[in-house]
């Protein structure tokens, strides 16, 4: 009947650089003390600064020693592929990643940028994201992150930084912290509580240290009222003391505002050494920082650590053996003279299909049954008219929809369109195409009305600050379909009674229009699919495959209900806390249209009762402080374990979710918070094990009086599901 594909991906054959660089800190330490004492002056303060904005070949640039056999370090966005080169893969966004919920698969999508990212000579790859977390809804780049709940998020950047630095080139983890909106991001600040700050923004940034990243990206608002990238804080006490970080610290672009303060707070490295932006700024380290270390105001030491810290970085990734020259130019059009593509699609289209999340399907209208007319309608189903890389960054909304706007974008080598890979699809069954390619209510309706069925592609984009598309300053203004999506269905559903929506965006979408009527069987969320847009979503539209993606965020009935979003002003006082998404919903037992980790599939699939093994103690966690944090914060402490059994027809994958509710000893908490998840594949009547494995800090809270991490006593609630609200099995433990 159908087929349920994985696609093999390829095993790394070569020695694993990131099981060398876990245990080879100290090794790199050792390299760049000894590297330090042969610069001179001038040269330690060029390797911390940037060169400019375009006096280099990559959007970060520092200046090269002669002494030391050591280059000018290439920095380069971003998150999801190669910035400013052609040809790269252009891989589906955070968001799609996210929505797999598939360890191995985010891994080999880190792995596929990273060996880009070296090949073209790249020493630093400035991604992945987990700042924003996504806390607003309508957040202009929550699709550059991967989930709204920090435990996958905190498994998504873990994966993403092993599998890039295990290709070679250096990750660099952002935007750290608060940098939760575009609106008056570069004035505002971002005032969060102790214990939301740990149990939510600093948890995912846990997971990048943990994972030996070798730098971090600080952000250009305030936290607390203190700039991000010169608060003591944030960066000393945080980030360098309780997490353990050993790497470096580098500014966002342009995101320094003094000299001394940045230097003895811990920033490491200013970029990009210059303005690009307007009005004018400064260069605030250069010949400043040679000044104030002449003059004492920052302590040689200081400088010192500043330099030690980013060779270590680059020693540890093994970068000072044979690493390729750059072999690119971001300004004259981004041709690189190199190849390194290789077979990435298929990466590409693994993520982006198995990220497609299948909202709805009344009367199994999905997969199509080979209808003798299928209608397909909207400009969302075509490239851009004017090509897909036409708008700069991907500003603009024309076309189909498969990443947002801003500096973590990258050229489209190619773009299927959803329209080409259909018409490919119909082909094999003679299936006749209708097309209305604008977004025209008119032309839409009399293509629906002239085919059987009726698929209608809508989006809502969103991007960073720097850019303005129709309106909407980088974060969106509404949470409604962008270019009257809603009435484009309106009018198809009044002439077809068999429509097929198509959802194309970075984040959440009220839909309540479209679900109340009658004539909407089916709606697919396929987020920000990257490149194989197109063939990634007909092999789920065709039943080639069984949809298993899973919402990395929480659908509303309305944009209220979220109880935060964008502020128009210079603070923002994060008054909800650890209520965020379905915590927030829980909490206030509102009732979400399709909740987080919520997602369909063409069969079904049965739970067993859970079994619990998990033995631990109550109290603070202690030990030395190694890369994340406490040592005993991430000791196991047992395991979870249900059997799954594939009680449909098809082959399929279902992600199983482990929630856990704290006992009543803990401060008040959310009902139930995510603590892990497993993607298992099945064939029809087949059944398998999911096991998840507990750490101690999945079972402790933030305690402010004390600053540690806490493991509450009493019976803590086990909730394993398929969603975060479709809870199949519970049980209970005592601590």
């Amino acid at each position: 009947m159908y087929q349920f594909l994985f696609t093999a991906l390829a095993a790394a054959t070569a020695v694993s650089a990131y099981d060398l660089a876990s245990t080879n800190w100290d090794t790199a330490y050792s390299k760049a003390q000894a590297a330090l004492q042969k610069l001179n002056q001038t040269e330690k303060v060029g390797i911390v600064t940037g060169v400019t904005w375009e006096a280099g070949p990559c959007v970060g640039n520092t200046y090269a020693p002669s002494s030391i056999n050591y280059p000018s370090l290439c920095l380069q966005d971003s998150p999801l592929g190669i910035r400013f080169v052609n040809p790269v893969t252009a891989f589906p966004a955070g968001v799609n990643t996210g929505a797999t919920w598939d360890r191995t698969l985010i891994y080999e999508r880190g792995h596929a940028i990273g060996t880009e990212a070296k090949g073209l000579g790249i020493n630093v790859q400035l991604g992945p994201v987990a700042g924003p977390l996504g806390k607003n809804p309508d957040g202009g780049r929550n699709w550059e992150g991967f989930a709204i709940d920090p435990y996958l998020s905190g498994i998504a950047m873990e994966e993403t930084i092993q599998g890039m630095q295990d290709a070679g080139v250096q990750a660099c983890a952002k935007h750290w912290l608060g940098n939760e909106q575009e609106h008056n991001r570069e004035t505002m600040t971002s005032n969060i509580g102790d214990r939301a700050a740990h149990e939510l923004y600093i948890w995912p940034f846990m997971n990048a240290v943990k994972a030996n990243v070798a730098s971090v990206m600080c952000s250009y608002n305030k936290v607390n009222e203190t700039w991000a990238c010169e608060s003591d804080v944030v960066l000393n006490q945080l980030m360098k003391n309780e997490l353990g970080f050993r790497g470096y610290i580098m500014s966002d672009w342009n995101a320094q505002h003094t000299t001394i303060n940045s230097a003895l707070s811990g920033l490491d490295m200013t970029m990009p050494g210059s303005d690009f932006a307007s009005p004018p700024g400064s260069i605030f380290w250069g010949q400043h920082l040679l000044d104030v270390v002449a003059n004492g105001s920052v302590p040689q030491s200081r400088l010192d650590d500043m330099v030690t810290r980013i060779l270590a970085g680059w020693y540890l990734l093994g970068q000072d053996e044979g690493y390729p020259e750059v072999k690119f130019s971001s300004w004259n059009g981004g041709k690189a003279s190199i190849d390194v593509t290789s077979d990435h699609s298929i990466i590409a289209q693994t993520v982006a299909r198995d990220s497609i999340v299948l909202l709805k399907n009344e009367d199994a209208s999905l997969p199509l049954k080979e209808p003798k007319s299928l209608a397909v309608i909207g400009l969302d189903a075509v490239v851009n008219p004017n090509g897909p890389n036409a708008c700069n960054d991907h500003g603009c909304d024309n076309g189909t929809l498969a990443m947002g706007w801003g500096s973590g974008t990258a050229q489209f080598p190619y773009l299927v369109a959803p329209l080409e890979a259909i018409q490919t699809e119909a082909q094999k069954s003679g299936t006749n195409i209708v097309t209305s390619t604008t977004d025209d209510t008119t032309a839409a309706a009399s293509a629906a009305a002239a085919a059987e069925t009726a698929i209608v592609f809508i989006n809502s984009d969103s991007g960073e600050g720097y850019i303005t598309v129709e309106g909407n300053v980088g974060d969106r203004n509404n949470l409604d379909p962008w270019h009257n999506g809603n009435e484009l269905v309106t009018a198809v559903a009044a002439v077809n009674q068999n429509v097929i929506v198509v959802l194309h965006s970075g984040g959440a979408v009220i839909l309540e229009t479209i679900l109340a009527l009658p004539s909407v069987k089916a709606i697919v969320w396929a987020g920000m699919p990257g490149q194989e847009s197109g063939n990634a979503l007909t092999s789920v539209l065709y039943g080639t495959v069984s949809p298993s993606g899973k919402l990395p965020f929480t659908i509303a009935k309305q944009r209220k209900d979220y109880g935060t979003g964008w502020v128009d002003g210079q603070t923002d006082n994060y008054d909800e806390g650890l209520f965020v998404d379905y915590r927030h919903f829980d909490v206030n037992d509102i009732t979400p249209r399709y909740e987080f980790g919520y997602g369909l599939s063409y069969t079904s699939f049965d739970y067993s009762p859970v079994v619990i093994n998990v033995a631990t103690a109550a109290g603070p966690s202690d030990g030395p402080v190694v890369p994340g944090g406490p040592e005993n914060l991430f000791e196991s402490v047992g395991t979870i374990s249900t059997d799954i059994h594939n009680s449909g027809t098809v082959s399929g994958a279902e992600v199983a979710q482990l929630y856990i509710g704290l006992p009543e000893s803990a401060p008040w908490s959310p009902p139930r918070q995510l603590r892990g998840f497993g993607k298992l594949a099945l064939e029809s009547q087949v059944s398998g094990k999911i096991s998840f494995d507990l750490t101690r800090r999945d079972l402790s809270y933030w305690d402010v009086p004390t600053q540690k991490w806490i493991v509450p006593s009493g019976p803590f609630r086990v909730y394993v599901g398929s969603s975060s609200r479709d809870i199949r099995q519970t049980g209970t433990f005592n601590v």
